[in-house]
């Protein structure tokens, strides 16, 4: 059968074999790194979000219980105190829920104890806080470890001035999470060797900036909201957290004031 005039042949391209091999290869490649990559952030979160909290919480509910075994002896044959020693500068850099410059504490009613050294016992009975004290605002050696960390320079626990304290809203233990949830009259406890001290919730600061050192002053008031905070002396009680929750960009704050002592 002829062809006819001007038809033209139909031309049949067959692809490289070798080429879709190749091709088909390099995706399921790309496919591999990207759920390897996923495994390994979701293990990095769940490090950060579980295992740090679990490991943090565990320490420092040890801690507590060490420091109540330890009142219960004379206080002349007592353990050395809990919690090593740090020799990390204290700052307040970093996701740390720290804030400004320390300001002075006056009239403390004990001498401060070794940096990093858990010595008192928070409790917070509105959202199920018990936490240790420790010396020292440090993130290894004191925050990370899921303890609540006493800024330097500031008050011991009853004294005159402002006991002003810090600790980690998330991840570490994140003993402070829920200190939003704090309402004016709510109960807080310090217990220390000697005595308990309760303080009452009476002011919240619901954000400041990270260098706003006026809300752990020896009269606790905001340098960025003046209109906020204490003008007369008295004794204090300051918590300070990072918000809003899984960042460091503000400073939360609560105030209370002494309301009690209780010899042990």
């Amino acid at each position: 059968m002829r062809q006819r005039t001007g038809e033209r042949i139909p031309v049949v391209v067959q692809r490289d074999a070798r080429g879709r091999r190749l091709a088909a290869r390099g995706l399921w490649t790309g496919a591999e790194l990207v759920m390897t990559l996923g495994v390994v952030l979701l293990l990095l979160v769940a490090h950060q979000l579980w295992w740090t909290n679990r490991q943090a919480r565990a320490e420092a509910a040890d801690t507590v219980h060490a420091l109540q075994r330890d009142w219960e002896e004379p206080e002349e044959t007592a353990a050395p105190p809990v919690a090593e020693a740090s020799q990390e500068p204290v700052d307040g850099d970093g996701d740390s829920p720290v804030v400004g410059e320390k300001d002075g504490g006056e009239g403390r009613s004990a001498s401060a104890p070794g940096r990093s050294q858990a010595y008192a016992v928070l409790r917070i009975p509105r959202i199920g806080l018990t936490a240790p004290v420790a010396q020292g605002i440090s993130k290894h050696g004191v925050l990370d470890k899921g303890y609540v960390g006493h800024y330097p320079n500031t008050a011991q626990p009853g004294g005159s001035g402002n006991f002003a304290l810090a600790g980690h809203r998330n991840t570490h233990g994140e003993p402070f999470r829920y200190i939003n949830r704090l309402r004016s009259g709510d109960r807080i406890t310090v217990e220390t060797r000697d005595a308990v001290y309760t303080y009452t919730v009476d002011k919240t600061l619901a954000r400041t900036q990270p260098g706003d050192g006026g809300v752990i002053a020896t009269v606790p008031r905001s340098n960025v909201k003046p209109y906020v905070g204490y003008r007369s002396a008295g004794s204090y009680l300051t918590l300070t957290t990072c918000t809003p929750e899984f960042t460091s960009r503000y400073r939360l704050v609560v105030w209370g004031k002494l309301t009690g002592v209780r010899e042990r």
